[in-house]
């Protein structure tokens, strides 16, 4: 699943709408219309703004796996 597939099953299932979300981010219905879509690229601060809102981790939205390895 990509991230916006993501954002949009986590509004979805809290039966929010568009509008809400991109009243809460700050920015226009339209702007938010296309993060979803993949056709903007979703800013960090909206990112962790969403993280924050839906209280998961930018890992989880942006589909990493878990137990990522991060050589020294």
């Amino acid at each position: 699943m990509e991230y916006y597939e993501r954002i949009k099953a986590l509004r979805i299932d809290r039966d929010l709408t568009q509008q809400q979300i991109a009243d809460y981010l700050g920015t226009r219905q339209e702007y938010y219309s296309k993060y979803e879509l993949g056709k903007r690229q979703l800013p960090l601060h909206h990112l962790k703004a969403l993280c924050e809102f839906y209280n998961v981790s930018a890992d989880y939205i942006l589909g990493l796996p878990k137990n990522l390895y991060w050589p020294r």
